[in-house]
């Protein structure tokens, strides 16, 4: 989202023109907090996604945002790894409990499982009580495997029509010139999420004419679902895979890594 955003995509429309303050993923100390605030205080550990999609500047070193916008950070999880989190945790939640309603039985198919966003979704499926199925390249089978999947595809070389069949909802990671050819896997009556970048013209039409739901998901700030994917954390249901971090000040070279592709966990800046 950072570098999209960036570049002119992304939530760009929300943010103006530039220059503006890149980031919405943040975590840290409570500086301190306002008149009436109950649920925080200076010292807690929190947090959060604020402001999305309109401009945050988590590239800094303080960030002011609405209280009930954050979540207190659980007990044994570094700033790090819970600044991974918010962004990529709540599209997860948002699309699997809000909109998908997944429970025990139900079929989800993950279609670009082994991102940011996806390596979250499949455990978040997963802890709701669903079977996952996931796409990915081969290489991060055995990955997608330690968190649970039940059946991975490798999205190289099987088209996403033939990744399963039948299934309940299936959430799109990778982008809309596929989302006609994945209404073949959902059943009639199900659900496709369409994340990055929105269903296509001809998937509506068709989604139209079998009574599958096509939602078009924005993520909100939510600092009640962030302590429900905690108590996760905490639970050791949900883990986040952290490939590296950065200085604030290396936060370009940080843009140029996202930009080439290849990596599996999150980035992450700190702030010293």
């Amino acid at each position: 989202m950072d570098w999209k955003t960036r570049r002119g995509r992304g939530v760009s429309k929300w943010a103006g023109e530039p220059p503006f303050g890149l980031g919405w993923d943040v975590a840290g100390v409570v500086a301190d907090a306002g008149y009436g605030v109950t649920t925080f205080a200076p010292g807690d550990r929190v947090f959060g996604m604020p402001w999305f999609p309109r401009v945050a500047g988590a590239y800094a070193e303080f960030v002011t945002a609405p209280s009930r916008q954050f979540a207190h950070i659980p007990d044994g999880l570094s700033f790090e790894e819970a600044a991974a989190l918010p962004l990529a945790s709540l599209t997860a939640w948002q699309s699997l409990v809000d909109t998908a309603r997944v429970e025990d039985g139900t079929t989800v198919l993950v279609h670009g499982a082994s991102g940011g966003v996806g390596h979250l979704a499949v455990q978040v499926a997963k802890a709701r009580g669903a079977r996952v199925i996931a796409t990915g390249r081969a290489a991060n089978h055995d990955f997608l495997c330690s968190l649970g999947v039940d059946d991975c595809v490798d999205r190289e070389a099987v088209p996403i029509q033939d990744a399963a069949e039948g299934v309940d909802a299936l959430l799109d990671f990778v982008g809309r010139d596929e989302t006609r050819a994945e209404l073949d896997a959902i059943r009639d009556g199900g659900l496709l999420v369409a994340i990055a970048s929105g269903a296509s013209d001809e998937a509506h039409a068709e989604a139209d004419r079998r009574a599958i739901r096509v939602a078009e998901l924005l993520v909100e700030p939510d600092g009640r679902a962030l302590g429900e994917i905690a108590a996760l954390v905490d639970g050791g249901r949900l883990k986040v895979s952290l490939e590296r971090t950065f200085p604030l000040e290396e936060a370009a070279q940080a843009h140029q890594l996202l930009e080439s592709g290849g990596h599996r966990g999150k980035l992450v800046l700190t702030v010293k």
